[in-house]
């Protein structure tokens, strides 16, 4: 499959976590919070220049290609907040020239002066938290927007910014084929060469996991949930958005960089309550996280100068299967050669062949192998007997 970088390393990124949301969602297990009597960003700007400078000294030289502002909602943020992360990130580092800096956005927090405001900060794609397209989904799925601000949102973006991306969730509770079939077909023709479409799961700890438990929701069934499946699969392929990682679908060209380098088993720092990071030191691949809690975050690194709490040196076992599992996501599939390189011994001839035979995996023309269109729905088993 075509990609912006179809012969380079994955390369080096930066992720950049904004907690702070309007209201949780009922859905949702990522580290996010509410924060009704604002957030001072000056201190946070702080905060992230510190972290900055402490995950180069970890990693110096290195050349961005990538950039991710997640959350938590950083459409939340003033454009001169992102602009100043962005500034601290280019003096710490090269930023390539064409580097992706990507922002996540919720619908209710989109305004057209704000995005061109994004723009000018040096953004130059974004991707917006939709999730479904009927206003009686958006009000179970606990969204504070409408279908109709979602669709304001989509043309600020497409208007401003030369690519953007937005999510829908399927396997909604009492959704049917027939009506995802109509959702996701309106989705393709609004979309802006790039869908995220991600089947719901029960999270523990979450609000919907205590309603499913006393059985005040239900969710698709397993035949139903592979019948959305296959809709999904069908109806983005006929519209030229095509399946580049499991949950990911995009015309060729237009995948999210910042996507591959994770999957393709990149190198990036990390920074922000509650992010994650892989650095390449002399010591080794490092595994970091970093305080989740915001202000006990901010605490942490004024005091410390990072706010990293985790950094676990990999072994060459657990680097081998965090590359299956990321690699194995991606339709290009991954190289064996870089997997022995990786983990330090070659796959199991016996185990490939055996999910051959099954019809779960296969090898590409170029030599790489990868999850067959039967494999896919269920990949963490693939994944699973692969890495045994």
């Amino acid at each position: 499959m075509a990609s912006r970088f179809p012969n380079a390393d994955p390369g080096f990124g930066v992720y950049v976590h904004w907690p702070f949301c309007l209201s949780k969602c009922p859905y949702c297990d990522f580290n996010s919070h509410v924060r009704a009597g604002g957030v001072d960003e000056t201190r946070y700007v702080a905060a992230f220049r510190a972290e900055l400078a402490h995950r180069a000294a970890l990693a110096p030289g290195r050349v961005v290609n990538s950039v991710f502002f997640g959350g938590g909602t950083p459409s939340l943020m003033k454009p001169e907040t992102v602009a100043a992360i962005l500034d601290a990130i280019a003096q710490n580092w090269t930023l390539a020239p064409d580097a992706e800096i990507t922002l996540e956005a919720n619908p209710t927090s989109v305004e057209a002066g704000r995005f061109k405001g994004y723009r000018a900060a040096g953004v130059n794609r974004v991707s917006l938290g939709v999730q479904a397209l009927n206003d009686a989904d958006l009000r179970a799925l606990g969204r504070m927007h409408t279908t109709a601000e979602a669709m304001m949102a989509v043309g600020i973006a497409s208007a401003i910014f030369e690519r953007f991306s937005f999510d829908l969730i399927y396997a909604r509770p009492d959704q049917t084929p027939e009506g995802w079939r109509k959702e996701l077909t309106e989705a393709t023709r609004r979309a802006g060469g790039h869908l995220s479409l991600y089947q719901l799961t029960i999270e523990p700890e979450t609000m919907f996991e205590r309603l499913v438990q006393a059985g005040k929701l239900k969710i698709p069934a397993p035949d139903v949930g592979r019948a959305l499946w296959d809709v999904t699969q069908e109806v983005t392929t006929a519209a030229g958005l095509f399946n580049y990682e499991i949950s990911n679908h995009a015309a060729r060209g237009q995948e999210s960089a910042h996507n591959l380098l994770y999957w393709r088993y990149g190198e990036y720092a990390g920074v922000g309550p509650g992010a994650h990071g892989r650095l390449v030191t002399p010591r080794g691949r490092l595994a970091q996280s970093t305080e989740r809690h915001p202000e006990m975050w901010l605490t942490v690194v004024e005091t410390e100068g990072h706010g990293l709490v985790e950094e676990d040196l990999l072994s060459r076992e657990e680097q081998g299967d965090e590359f299956l599992l990321m690699g194995l996501r991606l339709s290009e599939g991954i190289s064996p050669a870089r997997y022995e390189a990786v983990r330090g011994k070659p796959l199991d001839g016996a185990r490939i062949a055996s999910l051959i035979e099954d019809g779960m995996i296969e090898h590409a023309p170029d030599g790489k192998l990868r999850v067959t269109t039967d494999g896919f729905p269920v990949l963490d088993s693939v994944v699973a007997d692969l890495a045994a």
